[in-house]
Order: structure tokens, then C-alpha cells, then sequence
């Protein structure tokens, strides 16, 4: 991973914008629909190119491939074998899951609206489907489940060279500080399957992490920077309603061991870490706070820390830098624009977040970030655009102010 050696680095967490002919396409392929393989891997192809030059033109120093390739949740299904799906039993439900539980609680009228369908993930069309038939109670009466239903191994390779080949072509002669590619961690896989084969849960979640121990290390020895996401390594904490924080920690520290086990061999410096509080736009009272887990999250085998920062539930968590002195050698990446809202933050907003993150850990050690994948989570591709101009400005802001230059 580059450092901001002399001037605010920037980057971003994931999913951007997508050719309008390419979500058709993905949502065949991921149904295992009809479709036309080699026309899709040549869009792919062409999308990387495009959405790469659209980065730097944007301001991004650190850029990766929007998720052209994959469903950011969905993919691990695909490459991983001894997985099948099948309607859920009516004592099975999906309250175990929620990463709304614990809001849920407080905010029901809420959820047994519009809000449900940001607690599961659904998908515009899914959402419409459970509307037509009657509502969420009638969407979770039909609904799915990935289920692991015996051993797991890594059977992705091909697709993630795929998504290796395409990246590098892309930056081929750009100026980029780094090429990035997502890659989700073992934990927030477990979180979204249910296990019917192994014997305990830690099996189960170390099987995961052996097997995803391949995608990790093929896209470092390709010399791209490796980002883990763990939304649940925070959120999980969520659908978890009996733990206290104490056993929660208990919970977070075994998913910590599992993903530094899937971690193995590969380099430390190559790895940055994305953590936020599920993007869903709800009311986020209940979310852990970062002082509860930030020791645990720093045990993670990685040189960056990308964590969300700049909506109104965790933008006063600065402070936690105040008492936690963030290790040497690594790096911040503290979200300072956000999916939360489709107002386009100022830069300087921007610039001032930064300046105050570079006081408390060293201005090296700040990247300028996003709070998640901003493009699928906003009102238009336009307004991400718009903000990460004014990240891009706002970093350059907080560069004059740091360097004097």
C-alpha cells in the first residue's frame, strides 16, 4: 500500500457505477439464466477500463474495478463448492440474521414499512415481487437460503483471475498509487449462510477461511492491494440481541482469528481492511460503538484500517483516536464522505475531517475514504461522482493545510 508520503491520498470502498446493460447481464448469470458468457466477460472487460479512467479523472489515487464483475454479497457463492439453496423452513425465519434486530426493537412501525427491505438486502425487483404478493410477511414466508450442505472449497479461480487480468489491463500505464480489488471476509460469509454440515460454528467459519484463503493470495501475488470486507465484524452485533458487549467481543475476536487464518501468506502491507455499520438507510441508534471493538478490529493482519466516518452516527468518532493510538507502520482510511445521504459533502468538510484525523495519528498515516461502496447506494451515478470530486478537492485542501503547499 502507497502512504501519503506528501500529500492526502484517496480511495474509496467498493461498488461504483455500472454500465446500465451489464445489471441485466450479472443477474442472469448469478440466476443461472441463459446467457451469453463470452459476451458478458467482454463487457466486463470493458467496463473495468472505463470505470478505472472515470476514477482517475475523479481524483482517486487508489482505484479498483467497481465490482463489475460480481454482486459484492452473492459472490462468495459462486466460488465456493458444497453450498445449495432452499427455501427456509417457517422455524428457521430470517430474524437471525437481521442487521436490524436490534433496531427493530424500537423503531417497529419503521421496519413494518418501507424499512424491512433495507434490513435483508433485498433488491429493488425483490422488494417489488414481495409488495405484489403482500408485503414483507409474505416475501420471508417464501423466501431462500444459502445453505452449506458439505465441504467447502475454493472453486473460484478462474473468475477471480478474471477479475486480476482485467484490473491490471486497465491500469496498464495510469497513474494510480495502487489497484485495489474487494474480496469479503470470513465472518460476514458465515453471517449470510447457514451451516448444515460442519459440527460447530468455529468449523464452519474456519472452513470458510481456509478456502477463502486462495482469492486472497492470488490477488496479492498479482501485486494488487487486498481489501477484506467486514461489514459484520461492527453489524453483527446487531442480530445478536441476547450478547453484551463483553460476549460480543468474545464473538468478533474468534471471527478476527478466523480471518487471520485466511489471511496467511499473505504480505501485511497488501491488506486493508473495510469496516462500517451495514449500509442501510435507517436509524443506526443501536449500532456498537467503535470504542467497544477498535482493539479487536486492529488485531487484523492489515497495514489499512478503512472505517466508516462520516455520517451522523460515527462522525463524532475522531475522538476514539484521542485514547487509542492507532500501531506504527499502519494506516488509516477514515471515511470522510458517505453513503448516507445524497447531499454532496463540501470540501471543506472534507478537508476538515482529514486535517483532524492527521493531527491524532500523522498526516502519512491518513488516506482520505469512503464510508462504503458509494455508487449502488445513492440516488444517482452523478451525485458519487460529485462526491468524490469534492473528496478529491478536500483532500487537495487539507494537503495545503498539512504541507503548506
Amino acid at each position: 500500500m502507497q502512504r501519503s508520503t506528501d500529500r492526502i491520498l484517496t480511495t474509496h470502498a467498493g461498488g461504483i457505477e455500472r454500465p446500465p446493460d451489464i445489471g441485466p447481464m450479472l443477474l442472469a448469470r448469478d440466476r443461472g439464466e441463459a446467457h451469453d458468457a463470452e459476451a458478458f466477460a467482454k463487457r466486463v472487460r470493458e467496463a473495468v477500463g472505463w470505470i478505472v479512467d472515470k476514477q482517475i479523472e475523479a481524483g482517486i489515487d487508489t482505484v479498483n474495478d467497481g465490482e463489475q464483475s460480481k454482486n459484492w454479497l452473492n459472490y462468495p457463492r459462486e466460488r465456493l463448492s458444497g453450498l445449495e439453496q432452499r427455501p427456509l423452513r417457517p422455524e428457521e425465519g430470517l430474524a437471525s440474521t437481521s442487521i436490524t434486530a436490534r433496531e427493530e426493537t424500537e423503531f417497529a412501525e419503521y421496519y413494518a414499512t418501507v424499512g424491512w427491505r433495507f434490513s435483508r438486502g433485498f433488491s429493488g425487483g425483490a422488494f417489488r415481487e414481495a409488495r405484489q404478493a403482500g408485503g414483507a410477511g409474505a416475501f420471508r414466508t417464501a423466501a431462500t437460503a444459502t445453505f452449506c450442505a458439505g465441504p467447502l472449497q475454493y472453486i473460484g479461480m478462474e473468475a477471480c483471475r478474471a477479475d486480476i487480468a482485467n484490473l491490471k489491463a486497465a491500469v496498464q500505464g495510469k497513474d494510480v498509487a495502487d489497484a485495489c480489488l474487494t474480496a469479503i471476509a470470513p465472518g460476514t460469509i458465515e453471517h449470510w449462510l447457514r451451516n448444515d454440515y460442519y459440527k460447530t460454528t468455529e468449523e464452519f467459519l474456519f472452513a470458510i477461511a481456509e478456502a477463502m484463503n486462495a482469492e486472497y493470495r492470488a490477488i496479492t501475488d498479482a501485486g494488487i492491494v487486498l481489501q477484506i470486507d467486514d461489514p459484520d465484524l461492527p453489524d453483527a452485533w446487531q442480530h445478536l440481541l441476547g450478547m453484551s458487549v463483553a460476549d460480543y467481543r468474545s464473538y468478533a475476536d474468534l471471527r478476527v482469528e478466523a480471518l487471520n487464518h485466511a489471511l496467511r501468506g499473505v504480505p501485511e502491507e497488501m491488506v486493508r481492511l473495510h469496516i462500517c455499520w451495514g449500509s442501510l438507510h435507517g436509524p443506526h441508534k443501536h449500532d456498537i460503538p467503535l470504542r467497544d471493538i477498535v482493539d479487536v478490529v486492529l488485531k487484523v493482519k492489515a497495514q489499512g484500517y478503512s472505517v466508516e466516518a462520516a455520517n451522523p452516527r460515527h462522525d463524532h468518532e475522531w475522538r476514539v483516536w484521542e485514547e487509542v493510538k492507532l500501531p506504527e507502520g499502519k494506516v488509516l482510511i477514515p471515511g470522510v464522505i458517505g453513503h448516507y445521504t445524497d447531499t454532496v459533502e463540501h470540501p471543506e468538510l472534507v478537508a476538515e475531517r482529514l486535517v483532524r484525523y492527521a493531527r491524532l495519528v500523522g498526516r502519512e498515516n491518513v488516506i482520505a475514504g469512503t464510508d462504503c461502496g458509494i455508487g449502488p447506494r445513492v440516488g444517482h451515478p452523478k451525485i458519487a461522482w460529485a462526491k468524490f470530486r469534492a473528496m478529491a478537492e478536500g483532500a487537495r485542501l487539507a494537503t495545503r493545510e498539512l504541507w503548506g503547499k
